[in-house]
């Protein structure tokens, strides 16, 4: 297997290239050479905390390969110390080095700033950008309503940015918009994204339509089902559930074997025998859980409703298993951590990930959400009003909770042909 470079060796070799003390006054003469020395002893020192805190040698190697050409981007700078992690400093390096370097620098000057050493780290994100009210009312309309993610909050701003501009610059009033209009401003927009990430923006847009024909009354037509691409013509198909032998199939795949199939197997739990969603699941906490009384708090949901959930025997048995015999050791008081170090709570996708591996290993082509639309039909099924599902599943409008239900044909076969089951 092929080793990983020693740091200092990779160091010493990335200063065989920089100029010797005559090239550097020619290169900048007031350089510091002690900046230089300074930094290499910086970057070395994180390398090896990296190291130490179990980060993946891909990850280390990466970085190693980032922080070698900050290094050497500031052989020819005649910054200070406190100036190389400016945004106007890094900006530079990012033309010398490409975007993603920045990644490795961010990290860099998050751990100079742990250890006292910077007055506060870089950031890769640019200067917020001002919107119109009605723009950042919708933003805020999905934060609260939606529970949109910093992410998602991100991909659709840079949406509602490119709008607007697109608006101002030929003039068109909301009053007065048409689909021809937005197909122009889509076409324009999307032309350098690749098709995935088209989906993405074209639905983020089409939330915003959404949300200004039916919230705020604004458009005199909904334009939002118009904005498809060119495959996109059929109707949206309604949720997915999983039937019973299905069921059964998922769990006789699950196994206890390790602590991280034992993760898995209270996060299925969880989905399944309480509808959570992945977010509300990742934000679990220890004190958010009483084992004495099978009670599962939930302070959070889409409509920020709190709420108390009863917790079925089987799912506090497989939490507590997790948290007894296979939860590492951390500080974070959420419940479900990352298996590799350095330990943090685990993230939304992360969770609807281990929920859909487990599923593809059951030869079920489904994913996370399919369980919790199988909640969503168990109580339909038990007698339940669409009222007490929409409270169970946290919804804060009924017509969500519609969505969610297919025909109940077991009633319904009842009522028409007196059959029973």
């Amino acid at each position: 297997m092929t080793q990983l470079p020693s740091i200092k060796s990779s160091l010493i070799n990335l200063e065989k290239n920089i100029p010797d003390t005559a090239d550097k006054e020619k290169l900048s003469p007031n350089y510091d050479n002690r900046l230089l020395e300074h930094l290499k002893q910086a970057i070395e020192d994180y390398l090896q905390w990296m190291k130490s805190v179990g980060y993946a040698r891909k990850t280390l190697q990466n970085h190693q390969t980032k922080l070698n050409q900050f290094l050497c981007f500031n052989k020819n700078t005649t910054a200070s110390w406190e100036k190389i992690f400016t945004s106007a400093f890094l900006e530079g390096f990012k033309n010398f080095a490409g975007q993603t370097a920045l990644n490795a620098i961010n990290g860099f000057s998050r751990y100079l700033f742990c250890q006292g050493k910077i007055p506060q780290p870089s950031s890769k994100r640019s200067a917020p950008i001002d919107l119109p009210k009605i723009y950042e009312d919708y933003l805020a309309h999905q934060q609260t309503y939606r529970q949109a993610t910093v992410h998602q909050i991100s991909n659709t701003k840079r949406v509602l940015v490119a709008f607007d501009q697109y608006l101002q610059t030929h003039k068109i009033d909301f009053d007065s918009l048409k689909i021809q209009q937005v197909d122009a401003f889509l076409s324009e927009f999307l032309a350098p994204f690749a098709a995935a990430t088209c989906r993405i923006y074209r639905g983020r847009l089409r939330g915003f339509l959404t949300y200004l024909y039916h919230a705020r009354n604004i458009l005199k037509r909904d334009l939002a089902p118009f904005v498809v691409s060119r495959r996109e013509y059929a109707k949206a198909k309604p949720p997915n559930f999983l039937r019973p032998q299905q069921i059964q199939k998922l769990f006789a795949g699950l196994t206890i074997a390790s602590a991280s199939d034992i993760q898995t197997y209270a996060l299925v739990q969880l989905a399944y025998t309480m509808g959570l969603r992945p977010k509300e699941i990742s934000r679990i906490r220890l004190h958010d859980i009483s084992f004495s009384t099978q009670l599962l708090k939930i302070p959070t949901r889409k409509a920020t409703n709190p709420v108390e959930l009863p917790m079925p025997e089987h799912t506090v048995k497989a939490v507590a298993a997790y948290v007894i015999a296979a939860r590492p050791q951390s500080e974070h008081r959420h419940v479900f951590l990352t298996r590799l170090p350095p330990f943090r709570p685990m993230s939304p996708n992360s969770v609807a990930r281990h929920i859909t591996k487990a599923m593809k290993k059951a030869s079920l082509p489904s994913t996370a959400y399919w369980l919790r639309h199988t909640y969503a039909q168990n109580l339909l099924e038990a007698g339940c009003s669409i009222f007490e599902i929409k409270e169970m599943l946290g919804h804060d409008k009924i017509e969500s909770t519609k969505l969610y239900l297919h025909v109940h044909l077991k009633l319904m076969r009842k009522v028409l042909f007196d059959e029973t089951f």
